[in-house]
């Protein structure tokens, strides 16, 4: 096509001089909330020795309220929304960003929340694979009527890398596990409290027990599609998520919101570690 616009985000190769703005980005950092994804980037930008005082990180996606993006340096922040549907959409957009850029090694980072399986509340996971809500390692979209299968594979390096940046820190526990990925936040997590439930506390349980068994150590909705739009893109990705609590012990968050805003911080604090180091070792700080 002659011009592309990026709706969602407002921009477009016409209106935008897109290799001007984003040509030297090496690391995307994506997260579901607006405020999260421009605290982490005020995070970034202190941890890389780049933040101006006088600086109020604007939004670039201004005029859209689909979503906001932020930049410092090498390092782009964008947020997605909740749920598979809207991160799609805001990979789409991404990737496309990405290629009118023209930038090179780029890394993609999702940081979020989750709830954990059989792990103390506030334990980061950074994962494996992303699993279905039968445990499975594929992501399914119906396009043009026929049923689409794609790998849900991560970059194992990549997640061995954040996992030693983990020890370095020494702040928290970080494992490395599967993360299931499902199509809604009550039902489809096996949660007692949503408007509707057709099963018990016993089927509940053992349904989650069959997930630790498989290899899950987190739940949340984005993971799959996310998987799998980097792998097809060629671009290095991982997903590292905290967990605000242990599914198997409860449904609703318990913690008080002090607690829950140092749980939220730790994957950047640990994105931002490595960040930094990877910056560190090609010379860019």
């Amino acid at each position: 096509m002659k011009d592309d616009i990026l709706y969602h985000f407002n921009l477009g190769t016409a209106t935008h001089n897109l290799p001007a703005m984003f040509g030297n980005v090496k690391f995307v950092c994506v997260g579901g909330s607006p405020w999260r994804m421009k605290a982490f980037i005020e995070y970034v930008a202190a941890e890389l020795g780049l933040e101006d005082p006088e600086a109020d990180y604007p939004n670039i996606c201004v005029g859209t309220d689909r979503y906001a993006m932020y930049k410092v340096g090498p390092v782009l922040s964008v947020s997605h929304g909740m749920g598979i549907p809207s991160i799609s959409i805001m990979l789409h957009e991404l990737i496309k960003l990405l290629h009118h850029a023209c930038c090179t090694d780029v890394t993609v980072i999702r940081i979020g929340t989750s709830g954990g399986i059989g792990l103390e509340p506030g334990t980061v996971v950074v994962t494996k694979q992303s699993v279905d809500a039968a445990f499975l390692p594929k992501f399914e979209q119906v396009i043009l009527g026929k049923t689409v299968v794609r790998s849900t594979d991560l970059d194992q390096g990549l997640a061995e890398e954040l996992l030693q940046c983990s020890e370095e820190l020494n702040q928290f526990e970080t494992v490395i596990g599967n993360t299931m990925c499902t199509l809604d936040f009550y039902e489809g997590q096996a949660r007692l409290d949503g408007a509707f439930c057709s099963y018990s506390e016993k089927d509940k349980q053992q349904y989650l027990v069959k997930a630790y068994e498989a290899g899950v150590r987190n739940i949340e909705m984005e993971s799959s599609v996310f998987a799998a739009m980097c792998k097809l893109s060629g671009l290095r990705a991982v997903v590292v998520c905290v967990t605000l609590l242990d599914r198997l012990k409860g449904d609703q968050l318990s913690s008080s919101p002090d607690i829950l805003h140092n749980y939220q911080q730790r994957p950047q604090i640990l994105v931002g570690h490595y960040i930094k180091k990877q910056l560190s070792a090609s010379g860019r700080t």
